[in-house]
């Protein structure tokens, strides 16, 4: 099968100080890849790369073999949907609005939105379990809530690929697993491809395919769960000592943090 994604060599800078280097790899469709690594190792600088919020100085991004240069940002965003870290909200429109400005890429300049685009962000709200909150304003949602509206809104872009920085971030655990829940229904039920940038190795490991893992801007290895989540590798990387064992109920690699006193017995 044909990679759906390639990632070669790409290197991207914010004046002189390099945040990406040397970045490759391929994503085939239908895949679910994590993206691990320490604060500001370069995940989301690479998911900006993706999406074209971010022009790399060096290296390609090619779509189905195309230079990703050659497209018009709203032909990537056709293809591509970027969910961002939730930020603090300026205005606060309702969730049928929010979800709506998922269209934008269909529609010209001063178009309003037709039936096919209420029907296709009624779709995304249903799926994203929404729908009675569609009259709401943004402010009076929880985290966890308003996550789903992000994530409704990405999916009424009708992209092929969903591209995740930190979904799970600030939430408890009952709305990370709902979240993740939510992500891996999406991968086989819609057959979406999803690169999803999480601090949380357990649950990433327990849910993704293939895990890359970044280090100081670059990959410092990538595969599967099993091989990625080792040890040695974890404590090089994140400069802590842990523990590697197998979840018992999913057999997927789980890791225990040592504190202080563990850590010097």
């Amino acid at each position: 099968m044909d990679p759906l994604i390639q990632v070669d060599r790409v290197g991207s800078r914010y004046i002189h100080q390099w945040v990406i280097q040397g970045i490759t790899f391929e994503v085939a469709p239908g895949e679910l890849i994590g993206l691990i690594g320490p604060n500001g190792s370069g995940k989301t600088t690479l998911l900006k790369c993706l999406d074209r919020l971010l022009v790399p100085q060096e290296g390609r991004i090619l779509w189905e073999g195309q230079s990703l240069s050659h497209f018009s940002q709203n032909k990537i965003a056709r293809n591509m949907a970027l969910v961002s870290q939730e930020s603090s909200l300026i205005f606060a429109p309702t969730v049928q609005e929010t979800v709506l400005m998922g269209r934008y890429p269909y529609l010209k300049r001063f178009q309003l939105e037709g039936s096919r685009d209420y029907h296709l962000a009624e779709a995304a709200m249903d799926r994203t379990q929404i729908r009675h909150l569609e009259h709401r304003s943004l402010a009076e949602l929880s985290s966890g809530e308003r996550q789903r509206v992000y994530l409704a809104r990405a999916l009424c872009q009708e992209p092929k690929v969903l591209l995740l920085d930190e979904p799970t971030a600030f939430l408890d655990i009952q709305h990370q697993v709902g979240i993740l829940d939510l992500i891996s229904n999406l991968n086989i039920q819609k057959d979406l491809t999803i690169l999803v940038a999480s601090h949380d190795i357990n649950l990433t490991a327990q849910y993704c395919q293939r895990l890359i893992l970044i280090r100081q801007g670059q990959i410092e290895t990538i595969g599967p769960p099993d091989q990625v989540i080792k040890e040695e590798i974890i404590e090089k990387v994140f400069k802590t000592r842990v523990v590697v064992d197998e979840n018992p109920f999913t057999g997927t690699p789980r890791i225990t943090l040592l504190g202080g006193r563990e850590r010097h017995a």
